[in-house]
């Protein structure tokens, strides 16, 4: 093959893997938050906001270097070195497939695994170009995907529930005493939280730094060190603030306030409280109405042009702003904790409801751990959507394949995959965020940060240990796991989660279906011959 050659197979790839990208970004990444939106410690906004900054920052610095050429090793590089053009149609079709499926199952908030969709993508086009011998159907292959949708909500809800359960019968369960326990136990939590999350950055989103190479004698004492710091800081600064804001009703107390909360008596806080209620406010209250009524004089007078021109353009402005606005914000403003509250309420009354200002204690915990989830994610699992276009270019502009099977992954490809996660979350991450959050079971602060914290766990283990794990199919058993500890099988919605289990199972053949008959359809297709 001659260099840039197809180039319009390049110009139909950079579509396909934003759109792919789009689908991580309404599936995978609204699995991360999808439960502090749930427990209410997070606006579907704010979640947005933060994932807006952690899925692109990941991808953008810590994103791997260089990809698999063939996402998973399911196909062998060398078939396709007679002809690279091949392989190039391969991955578009196989990034149609994933993107097709994923943003299907997204509209309907089913959580896919969207490492297996593009996988069963390249199975899909593998299986047409070559036939089923080409595909590794052993375990280094296809069987280690079916072991994942068993393994993964087994081994990630057996440790939710475990951390759960020590949380209920330890601080929860005491109603009486169960805030100032939790003040006893927040640096504990802070401290294994803290080493959890460094590490999972460190094995599981750390491609681009290599930091999962340096020994493990090094990495100890250095993630001992940072869980040390966190944990006393905690305790002498976030605690107090804690019981201040919480018991103390301090309502002047604000998020920056932690850090010098040793040092500020609360007389001085109602002092400024004061000050700014009655004469702060005030004046800029009174300088406001001013200007909102010398605003309007001018208006009306007709001031502000002699023929309107200027006033029609503004409208014309506003309107057009407007539209976009609305656009812009249509995705941020669906409800996604309340989501039909009316069906699910009985499932939500058989659950346990702790004490409210205990379970605060917990909300900040929660966020932490799926900001750095988030983090993690964007920079390991972009290159679902930007491994395949790596090759594509990387074809397009040598016209060979890299017999070493791996592609480099340019800055700019980086930063295409990251936007589109961004976009893709922004706009259509509510429907997956509203089954996992509040659909399948009762969501509070305490129950979610058990779910997180035992997903980076579990995913933190099993990489480790070779085990195959998926985030999704850990994030959906976490969750099924501390509705089960409830006590009574009605906490959960069973049918829902009937339905995400069916969806991990559909994910291999729709995927691959739907890449092997785009491939069949252009490769098979009859050719008009020139006369």
């Amino acid at each position: 093959m001659e260099p840039y050659s197809y180039t319009w197979l390049l110009v139909l790839g950079l579509v396909v893997a934003f759109a792919d990208g789009f689908g991580i970004g309404a599936n995978d990444v609204a699995n991360s938050f999808s439960t502090s939106v749930g427990s209410r410690s997070l606006t579907l906004r704010q979640a947005c906001t933060i994932a807006f900054f952690t899925e692109f920052l990941g991808s953008f610095l810590l994103g791997a270097k260089t990809t698999e050429t063939i996402r998973g090793d399911i196909l062998n590089v060398d078939i396709f070195e007679a002809q690279p053009e091949i392989l190039m149609l391969c991955m578009v079709c196989a990034l149609f497939g994933s993107a097709t499926w994923v943003i299907f199952a997204s509209s309907k908030g089913w959580p896919v695994s969207t490492t297996h969709s593009i996988v069963g993508g390249i199975i899909g086009v593998g299986i047409v170009a070559f036939g089923p011998e080409a595909v590794d159907w052993s375990y280094d292959g296809v069987a280690k995907i079916v072991t994942s949708w068993f393994i993964s909500p087994l081994a990630a809800g057996l440790i939710a529930a475990v951390i759960f359960s020590a949380t209920k019968y330890f601080v929860l369960a005491y109603q009486d005493t169960s805030f100032q326990r939790g003040l006893v136990a927040v640096p504990v939590y802070f401290g294994i939280t803290t080493a959890v999350n460094v590490l999972f950055l460190i094995y599981k989103g750390s491609d681009g730094l290599n930091l999962d190479k340096v020994p493990s004698h090094v990495i100890a004492p250095i993630v001992f060190g940072i869980t040390l710091v966190v944990s006393a800081f905690s305790y002498f600064f976030y605690a107090q603030w804690l019981r201040r804001k919480i018991l103390g009703n301090e309502r002047a107390l604000k998020w920056y306030h932690i850090f010098i909360i040793p040092f500020i008596g609360p007389h001085h806080l109602n002092d400024y409280e004061n000050d700014v209620t009655l004469g702060g406010t005030s004046g800029i209250s009174e300088k406001s109405s001013k200007y909102s009524k010398d605003t309007m004089d001018i208006v009306v007078e007709g001031k502000l042009s002699n023929d309107g021109s200027n006033t029609k353009k503004k409208s014309i402005f506003h309107k057009w702003f407007s539209l976009f606005n609305k656009f812009v914000q249509s995705g941020l403003s669906k409800e996604v904790a309340d989501y039909k509250a009316d069906i699910d309420r009985k499932m939500h009354d058989v659950a346990t409801k702790y004490d409210p200002d205990t379970e605060k204690l917990y909300s900040f915990l929660q966020v932490i751990t799926a900001a750095f989830a988030s983090f993690a994610h964007g920079s390991n699992d972009v290159a679902n959507a930007v491994g395949p276009l790596a090759t594509i270019v990387l074809i397009y502009g040598s016209g060979t394949v890299d017999p070493s099977g791996k592609a480099p992954v340019p800055i700019w490809i980086l930063a295409l995959g990251g936007a589109a996660i961004d976009i893709g979350l922004i706009f259509y991450g509510y429907h997956v965020m509203r089954s996992l959050g509040n659909r399948i079971t009762y969501h509070s602060p305490a129950r979610g940060f058990s779910m997180e914290l035992g997903t980076s766990l579990t995913i933190l283990t099993a990489s480790k240990m070779g085990l195959p794990v998926s985030t999704t199919h850990c994030i959906t058993g976490a969750t099924a796991a501390v509705g089960l500890c409830n006590g009574k099988w009605q906490a959960l919605n069973w049918k829902l989660l009937a339905w995400c289990f069916f969806s991990w199972i559909l994910t291999l053949p729709a995927a691959g279906g739907i890449a092997g008959l785009i491939f069949a359809f252009v490769t098979y297709a009859p050719k008009l011959n020139p006369i």
